[in-house]
């Protein structure tokens, strides 16, 4: 039994490409990722950011630690979700 390298066409599935599989896959969980977060996010009327606790530490700047950090985990999301749309945009032409 020999081992040989594997073939570029021997990773399809179904006609598609095993790179372009698991991009479909990662920005269908990017954008349920961004769903949540965005909806975390306290609006005017406090959104569901408060249920973790986002209102109890309001500092003179007007944002807590919390929001911080779902701001910066929403924006690496947004980019993730960016860079997957348009790598899919241009394996499906």
């Amino acid at each position: 039994m020999s081992i040989r390298p594997v073939q570029a066409d021997e990773l399809s599935l179904g006609g598609r490409n095993l790179l372009t599989i698991v991009l479909i896959v990662l920005q269908v969980l990017v954008s349920l990722g961004l769903i949540m977060l965005i909806l975390m996010h306290s609006g005017r009327g406090g959104g569901l950011s408060d249920m973790f606790g986002a209102s109890m530490g309001t500092t003179a700047s007007g944002s807590t630690v919390v929001e911080k950090n779902l701001d910066r985990i929403t924006i690496t999301l947004a980019v993730i979700f960016t860079f997957t749309t348009l790598s899919l945009a241009l394996r499906m032409q």
